[in-house]
Parts: C-alpha cells; structure tokens; sequence
C-alpha cells in the first residue's frame, strides 16, 4: 500500500494526539519493507519527525498553514493534490478536526473523542460547532474510521450516526522501553534535582485545560486533604496552559495552600517517565477522555493510578486503579487522604496498573491500523465503481420507448 499520514494536528508535540502519531509512525518500522509510507508535516516539526526518515519519505508543509483555519484548508485543497502526485491508495489523518472532504483514495481519520458532547464549554462556539456538525460531515466523507475505546465508538455511531461497518476500535499501546517501573528510588532523586520535588507528591499530567481536566476541584480536594491531615505531600501539575488555563493559575495563586502546589509546564518527553516513577500516587480527575494516555503510562511506570472513570478511562483502567467522581470534591478529598495513608493499598494498585499496562500493544495497534487501511482502499474502490456505473448510465442515451403495435 501506498499511505499517506498528515501530521499536522501534533501541535508541536505537546497533545496526546502527538504521542498517538509518534507511537504509531514507530510502530509501521517493521512494516515499512511492505508499504510505502509518505508523512506531511510543518517545517517546525520536522525535527520531532526526524526518526521516520529512515524508512518513511517526509513532505514538508509551509509554517502559513499551521493556523487552525488555515490548516483545514489545506486538508480540503491541497493535500488532496498532493495525494494525487505521491499516488497514494490511502490517506490517513489522525483527527476529526482536519478530515478531509475528498481525495483520489480511500481515506481514513481517527477520533480519539467527542468530548464536545459531553463537556460544556469546553471549546468557544466556533469550535462546538465545527466538532458537533462540520465534522460529522466530513466524518460520513471517510472510508474507515478508527475510534480509540469502545466508548469513542458508541459516542461515533450515537452523535454523528456513522454506520458501525466504517468504525474500528483500535486501543493505544504503551511503550514499554520509556515506560517502566524500574530504578523507582533513582527515579524520585531525579526529581529532586531536576525540579526541586523534596516531599512525596501526587502528579496529575495534563494540559492545564479548564474546565475539562478538572485541576480547579481537584485543588480543592487537595485543600481538605491538607487541612485535614496536615500531611507534606505536594500537589504537581505537568502540562503546558491552553484554553482557561489562567483560571487554573488564579486558583492555585488564591489558595491557601498555594506553596505545596507546583505547575511545571510542558515536561519533555524524556523527563516525563521519571516523573511518573517518581511519584507516589497519579491521579487523572478529567471530566471526559476518548481514552486516556496519562493512567496507563504511570501504571506502566509503577505508579498506583487514582483516576475518574468518564469517557472511556473506566474502560482503559479496569480495575487497575482507584476511581473517583471527579466532581464531588469530598470523595476526591478522601480518596487522596486515603492513598496517602495506606501503603498496603498503593502496592496493590502498582501491582494491578503493571498486570492492566502489558495488556495495551502498539504493534497490535499497527497491525490493526494496516487493517484498516487495506479495507478502506477495498471500499473507495467499490464506491468508485458504483460512481462510474451510474455516470454512464446517466450519460448513455435512453433507448427509444418502444411504440404501441398500432402505430409501428
């Protein structure tokens, strides 16, 4: 097969969706003898992409269209040109905010959630609208779909009534060489240097997003839990600011226990393990997830998981982790104060997150996605097919009606 891959929805590698496309991209390794892969990126992100150029050919994209609107534009105008000249089968974009309308090949897209469904206000008007109605259409224009939990899958078939025949349900995998639970001791020394994290601390690893990841009553849990027990433990947030993000900063600037709590910013992706390791306790209160990265990758990491169980994270956790509601403040409040006190429970929570962790394979996600692919350029070739017979019958003259015997 002939793929194409459009990368330009990483945003500089600092989403979950980055980490999907990086892990995938690394994954077709071992299937790039088979298949030719062609990768379109921004100009400022091709040194995040440099790994691929061994066996997958790069295109770069102007910066002029790493703007939102000017991106979708791209998607609609020149990507398929250049699918088109590359003579790609299969064009693969890994979000629904840049599918496209049309293309000369099959084309698929992943959703990874419909959160504007579920979370109000989680983007401005122009963006509910574009994920709610724009989007659905375009996601009808695709010959496959990959949703990322089965709880993606029904929001798909429910909210933009997409035929269950396109949808796959194609679980993220976990590297297991970045992520893994040894050198735990050497793991929280590192933390210390690199970030000054004397005190046990629970880490949440999130964009600090408002209100959708929660931070704001998850700081005032933290607030009871310290007021309640006067314990040393930190509270850390590591994630870059997006929307709402200065609501977050006047909560925690506001609170009265405002110096046990610490926002790092983006964590590159080579100090994020060491965060994970050195943790005592992860915890993920975010009000809706298409999957959820940030749990399986501390339980991979040895680190006990507390965790809300919308969206799909029920599903990805199983009973791996501790779960809360994330809205109730008090439940969180004594959930934490929990997890601090119990030892015994955090080492059955690392032992269960380790056995739930191994269960998620990026080389099965590869092999599944190829799948997909394959089945995609089968079914734009049929609808091709199906589109040429009628052009020709509408185009080929109507024979004559034959004429009643009594005027032959």
């Amino acid at each position: 097969m002939n793929i194409g891959i459009s990368t330009s929805v990483i945003q500089r590698g600092k989403t979950g969706i980055a980490g999907y496309v990086f892990a995938l991209l690394r994954a077709f390794q071992p299937h790039s003898e088979g298949n030719r892969f062609t990768i379109f990126a921004l100009e400022e992100d091709l040194p995040l992409l440099a790994f691929v150029r061994e066996y997958m050919d790069v295109v770069t994209v102007s910066e002029r269209y790493r703007a939102p609107i000017a991106d979708i534009v791209w998607h609609q105008t020149v990507l398929p040109r250049l699918a088109r000249h590359h003579e790609l089968d299969v064009m693969h974009v890994p979000s629904y905010r840049r599918l496209c309308w049309r293309a000369p090949c099959a084309l698929v897209g992943t959703v990874h959630d419909l959160a504007a469904f579920h979370v109000t206000n989680k983007y401005d008007w122009k963006r509910m609208f574009y994920g709610r109605v724009v989007a659905a259409k375009l996601a009808h224009r695709q010959d496959g779909l990959i949703a990322v939990s089965e709880n993606t899958a029904r929001d798909i078939a429910k909210f933009w009534k997409i035929a269950p025949e396109l949808l796959t349900v194609i679980h993220h995998g976990i590297d297991r060489e970045r992520f893994t639970a040894e050198n735990r001791d050497a793991a929280r020394l590192a933390c210390h240097s690199r970030f000054d994290l004397a005190k046990p601390f629970f880490l949440y690893v999130a964009r600090l997003e408002h209100p959708a990841k929660n931070h704001v009553p998850l700081i005032h849990a933290f607030e009871r839990f310290k007021a309640e027990t006067s314990s040393p433990w930190d509270l850390v947030f590591a994630g870059s600011d997006w929307h709402g993000a200065e609501q977050i900063h006047r909560a925690i600037e506001s609170s009265p226990v405002r110096r046990d709590i610490r926002s790092l910013g983006f964590v590159r992706d080579a100090e994020l393990p060491m965060l994970y390791r050195g943790a005592q306790v992860f915890v993920y209160p975010s009000l809706h997830e298409g999957f959820g990265f940030p749990p399986l990758e501390a339980m991979a990491s040895g680190c006990p998981v507390l965790c809300s169980t919308r969206g799909a994270l029920g599903e990805i956790v199983g009973d791996a982790a501790l779960t809360v509601d994330p809205t109730d403040v008090i439940a969180m409040s004594t959930q934490l104060k929990q997890l601090a006190s119990d030892e015994s429970l955090r080492e059955s929570l690392r032992q269960r997150g380790l056995s739930r962790a191994v269960q998620f394979d990026w080389d099965r996600a590869a092999k599944q996605t190829l799948a997909v692919y394959a089945r995609a350029i089968e079914r734009a070739a049929f609808r091709r097919k199906g589109t040429d017979r009628e052009i020709a019958t509408q185009s080929s003259p109507s024979p004559a009606p034959a004429l009643p015997k009594h005027l032959s």
